[in-house]
């Protein structure tokens, strides 16, 4: 039973990885799968089956909601030339190319995961660091390595909504792991971005650097994340990066100028920045002010399911779906910012006509195909749950691995990142194996799942799908190898790292 009950999870890597499926073919072969599994073999009803439906698509709206929402306020910002604004200004600050490496493949690229994710950091990054002389591996490795750890709170904390949707479980007990270990992450990409840009003269000389932006980056993303704001933690912790690794790049020029005036906020920057802005007030507003967040918060979409078993007898409890509040949800602050965002470029002139056609459309045809391998990745993780199938594989894989299970729990979720090619998308499909065999073990759940998306994160920037998008944007297009060859250590050192740092975690 284990090994049919793993079967929809090994159908999907097998497609995506050994035939080269997208995601939504693979994620539709394996809901099918899990579907006629969970029929004919773990006996589970028509009825059991329709209620898993519907808490599935409750499920599957929550995380499109915000993922529909980053890439819509996103492309209003891209369209305008605001990105472009920040790669072209940033080069300016200094000529050497360690602080360029920070600046650029590490802060900026974490503040682009921030607000974007979906690829962007490295297709935007790439380029530059070519242009200011990198070559064109380092170029993509720097920026693919620089934003590894904001990948769970970045794309406006798509993934990490994804685990919390999978799992059922509070951002209060997630966020604080979870948070820590990415802190942990981000100084260990840092300390390998200023490698990349030397080698060990170039990271002893940046040393004190690398430790002073990566504490502030991981510091302010664990603050937001667990005061609430983990929709936005990523944004502020990438935001952090570049304003103290500007800050110590103009303070450097000061000394050596004397008291000569050095400027670098402009007029422009700031417009460019005005859409992040908005969000961010947004976000702290409805966070912060109770009577606004009461009130938002009176409409709730959600629906009772009742108790439902399979003819093998195991029973899926009554209760409710996942709670949705549409008027305070992260997606409808990422909507009503984005037209707020529009609004301000129209006004500023920095549009060309059929701006607003082009976002939309780019929307659609950006999202949809990715809508569709998640909804049904959801759809496939909840019939595994309610089917009896993810109980099978978690008393399976405890009696596996025994203690070594939170060492593997990062691993895991790199796994399943790098075969789907997503966090997301892996927090959808292994978050609730790593529950349940948590529960199974009597050892910490949220710890455990802190690994699963910790891993994920990292997981994500070697996948095929990431590398080939980064090595078109550099001039490598057929030389992916190159890239995940030099790329592959540092990711594989970050896992080990977070394996300790789970292990110390659950028992303590």
């Amino acid at each position: 039973m284990f090994w049919l009950a793993l079967l929809p999870v090994l159908l999907i890597l097998i497609l995506m990885v050994g035939f080269q499926w997208g995601a939504s073919r693979a994620g539709s072969a394996g809901y099918l799968t899990a579907l006629l599994l969970g029929l004919l073999v773990f006996r589970a009803g028509p009825r059991l089956l329709a209620f898993a439906h519907a808490r599935a698509l409750l499920l599957a709206l929550d995380v499109l909601y915000i993922i529909w929402g980053a890439y819509l306020l996103f492309r209003v910002v891209d369209e305008a030339g605001g990105i472009e604004v920040f790669g072209k200004r940033l080069p300016r600050l200094t000529e050497d190319r360690g602080l360029q490496a920070l600046l650029i493949g590490w802060a900026f690229a974490s503040f682009l995961q921030g607000v974007g994710g979906f690829g962007v950091p490295v297709a935007v990054i790439a380029p530059i660091l070519i242009g200011l002389g990198f070559g064109p591996v380092p170029a993509v490795v720097i920026p693919s390595l620089g934003h590894s750890w904001a990948v769970t709170f970045g794309s406006l904390g798509s993934s990490f909504n994804a685990l919390l949707a999978a799992t059922g479980l509070g951002w209060e007990q997630l966020a604080a792991p979870a948070a820590l270990l990415l802190g942990a992450a981000s100084l260990g990409a840092g300390a390998g971005v200023a490698y990349l840009a030397g080698g060990w003269n170039s990271l002893k000389r940046l040393l004190l650097p690398v430790l002073g932006m990566g504490a502030l980056m991981a510091a302010v993303q664990y603050a937001a994340a667990v005061g609430g704001l983990w929709n936005i933690a990523g944004l502020l912790g990438g935001s952090a990066g570049l304003a103290s690794g500007t800050a110590l790049i103009l303070g450097r020029k000061r000394g050596r100028k004397g008291r000569g005036k050095v400027s670098f906020l402009s007029r422009r920057l700031l417009i460019a920045f005005s859409g992040y802005l908005v969000l961010v007030a947004l976000t702290l507003a409805v966070q912060l002010i109770p009577p606004l967040s009461e009130f938002l918060g009176r409409v709730v979409l959600t629906l009772e399911f009742p108790e439902v078993s399979t003819a093998l007898g195991y029973t899926v409890p009554a209760g409710t779906g996942r709670m949705i509040t549409p008027l305070r949800h992260a997606g409808t602050i990422l909507t009503v910012s984005s037209g707020l965002a529009f609004g301000i470029f129209y006004r500023a002139g920095w549009y060309q006509k059929g701006a607003g056609k082009r976002v939309l459309g780019s929307l659609v045809k950006g999202m949809i195909p990715s809508s569709v391998g998640i909804t049904a990745m959801v759809m496939m993780a909840v019939i595994m749950r309610d089917a009896g199938m993810i109980e099978q594989l978690a008393e399976g894989l405890s009696r596996a691995v025994g203690r070594l299970f939170p060492l593997l729990s990062p691993w895991v979720g790199a796994l399943g990142a790098f075969m789907t090619g997503s966090n997301t998308n892996s927090n959808l499909v292994f978050a609730l194996l790593q529950l349940r065999t948590a529960e199974v073990m009597g050892i910490p759940a949220a710890v455990i799942l802190a690994a699963q998306t910790s891993g994920g994160a990292l997981g994500s920037v070697i996948a095929p799908t990431k590398v080939i998008v980064g090595a078109s944007t550099a001039g490598l297009a057929g030389e992916e190898g190159r890239v995940m060859r030099a790329l592959l250590p540092y990711i594989l050192l970050l896992l080990l790292l977070l394996s300790g740092l789970t292990a110390v975690g659950v028992s303590g």
